[in-house]
């Protein structure tokens, strides 16, 4: 049986994509360079072949004035601008009263996460919350499932990530995770959970 839970954010526990895609556009335009479209976009967010700096901001790297610029569009309208999944509440307290150690793993920064956490009223459900700057690499790397099983004392084989692209399977894999991808997010998948309910009887089978 699994001890802990750990879930991807973005795609997966809430539906961001309104407010990823506008401060992507609001860094672009403090670059000066023109909006992309919204739905390109969020279709790209979760390619782990992409070079998202370049692709996003055309520059080799992210700049500490990318985050901070991200950062403020994203405190100002978050939210306005993103939501729970339905059914994600009721499944997080299930998981908790049946004594699963719950945890987020996301590449968004840690600033934004625990504005979305504490704005959607869930921050305090989770026992581990790891963000883009808390480890040296993000999500395809493991270094973000590692921490947190570091510091929540679990194995590997006792953990599953629940995710909803390319680079949270990638991540799991490394990471020696069991992995399940849902369908609700920002990815289209042939072979993926469909509803929050059908998680919840794969998760019965787990946790």
């Amino acid at each position: 049986m699994k001890k802990l839970a750990i879930f991807d954010l973005d795609g997966t526990l809430q539906d961001s994509s309104p407010v990823i895609a506008n401060a992507i556009n609001y860094v672009r335009s403090r670059l000066e360079l023109p909006p992309l479209d919204p739905e390109r976009i969020i279709r790209k967010v979760n390619d782990p072949h992409l070079d998202a700096a370049e692709y996003f901001y055309e520059t080799d790297h992210f700049q500490p004035r990318h985050e901070e610029w991200f950062s403020e569009y994203y405190s100002r309208h978050h939210t306005e601008e993103i939501r729970l999944y339905e059914g994600i509440r009721e499944l997080l307290e299930w998981l908790k009263a049946r004594g699963c150690l719950l945890a987020v793993a996301t590449n968004a920064y840690r600033r934004a996460m625990l504005e979305s956490l504490r704005h959607l009223g869930i921050e305090g459900v989770f026992d581990a919350l790891v963000g883009y700057d808390d480890v040296e690499r993000g999500k395809p790397s493991p270094d973000m499932l590692w921490k947190i099983l570091e510091e929540l004392k679990v194995d590997p084989e006792e953990a599953i990530f629940i995710g909803d692209g390319p680079r949270d399977a990638l991540a799991a894999e490394r990471a020696g995770i069991d992995f399940v991808l849902v369908n609700w997010g920002f990815s289209d998948h042939k072979e993926a959970v469909e509803s929050v309910e059908e998680l919840k009887k794969v998760l019965s089978a787990e946790c």
